[in-house]
């Protein structure tokens, strides 16, 4: 069995959002963390286990404890791991029942008897794997965890608490991945046991699976739509991906898994990222002075308290602002409407200004059409401010 050369790292989602909920939630957060709710999850987790599950005992399944000797060395876990068949579970699958310091994996439905050794040790990897995830940083990450699927389960839930838990499962998944490459050393049992388990088959081939993957990708990007597992060719194609390029593939996985940025599939970071680029839009179309009124800054204070605009205009912004979500582009036409009426008596400027920007930011057609519907003007008087917004703004710049 070849040794690969991988190391297994928290992905940058998990990051990211470690930290935000730390920051962000802190109540919630040390909740989860403390004592009393580690010791609560753990004790049902036992009760579980004794009561759905037939324990597999090393005696009786060697081979099975020597692949967890195996997968343990390779992920350098040292610590004691115990197998289980579930019981009136007929799909076949895995599942890591995770405590401090010990694993308890479950398998269910005929998953030992449909697997070869070389897959069924890809499985003990990757459920392994989550072991490793949740014991890093004193067991953050499983904290963060627990405490995305709790909020996301709840029925008050938001729609961003629920689109963060689901990615944060799926980056998971896509971390566990890792850490059946990393103990087969090999991509094809670990692709055919993905295969194997979604569709029930007892025989395929990896390499051709591999080639179908790359075939969808072929015809355009593609991205996930599973609720708490990517599709099998994304997992597949994201471990090839890392297998080969290691982390300069993160934007492609991360393409895969989130898709473009888009208001209506938003998580906690996407709607941090779209705070963020509301700021820095609004500091670049407030920069010219004559723009920056009572009303108008008193307006930009009702998105951010101590907002300022900026002292000088940043070209660099620009290339950040623009989407090809449509809902997005329509977010920020609203947002330009919105300054465009915040001072009637700047007349018609803050109208040109919004038509410029509009057309730097390639959302000039739909703007257009926004505001002549809204503000009840026939396109072509648009169109004649538009003709003339780039003198009159230069004209009122230089008049103060």
């Amino acid at each position: 069995m070849e040794t690969l050369n991988k190391k297994l790292e928290p992905l940058p989602y998990h990051l990211e959002l470690r930290d935000y909920l730390k920051s962000q939630e802190r109540e919630l957060w040390n909740w989860f963390a403390s004592a009393r709710a580690q010791a609560d999850y753990t004790d049902n987790l036992r009760q579980e286990l004794l009561r759905s599950t037939y324990r597999l005992d090393a005696e009786g399944h060697p081979e099975l404890y020597q692949g967890v000797a195996v997968a343990k060395e390779r992920l350098q876990l040292e610590i004691p791991v115990t197998l289980y068949q579930a019981q009136n579970s007929p799909h076949p699958n895995a599942a890591l029942y995770f405590m401090p310091g010990e694993a308890h994996i479950v398998f269910s439905g005929s998953l030992l008897s449909q697997l070869d050794a070389g897959e069924v040790q890809s499985v003990i990897g990757h459920e392994l794997a989550h072991q490793v995830l949740w014991s890093l940083a004193v067991g953050e990450f499983h904290i963060a965890d627990r405490l995305l699927q709790a909020v996301g389960n709840d029925p008050r839930a938001a729609g961003s608490h629920e689109q963060t838990a689901r990615r944060y499962q799926l980056y998971t998944e896509i971390f566990a991945d890792r850490g059946s490459l990393c103990v087969t050393g090999d991509l094809n049992p670990v692709v055919a046991s993905l295969v194997k388990i979604q569709t029930g088959l007892s025989q395929v081939s990896a390499p051709s699976y591999l080639r179908q993957a790359e075939e969808i990708f072929a015809k355009g990007n593609v991205a996930t739509e599973g609720l708490s597992h990517p599709e099998a060719f994304i997992r597949a194609r994201a471990l090839a991906l890392w297998r080969d390029c290691g982390d300069d593939a993160t934007p492609k996985i991360t393409e895969m898994i989130e898709g473009a940025l888009s208001f209506d599939t938003l998580d906690l970071l996407g709607q941090a990222r779209i705070s963020t680029l509301t700021r820095r839009f609004l500091e670049y179309f407030l920069q010219p002075k004559w723009f920056q009124t009572t009303a108008t800054l008193g307006h930009a204070r009702l998105f951010f308290a101590d907002f300022q605009p900026a002292k000088v205009r940043d070209a660099s912004v620009l290339s950040s602002l623009k989407f090809s979500d449509a809902t997005l582009c329509e977010y920020f036409c609203s947002l330009l409407l919105d300054f465009v009426t915040a001072d009637p008596e700047l007349e018609d400027l803050p109208l040109m200004a919004a038509l410029e920007l509009s057309r730097q930011l390639q959302m000039d057609t739909q703007f257009e059409k926004f505001a002549a519907k809204e503000l009840k003007l026939k396109l072509r008087e648009v169109q004649k401010l538009k003709d003339q917004a780039s003198a009159q703004l230069a004209k009122a710049e230089t008049a103060l």
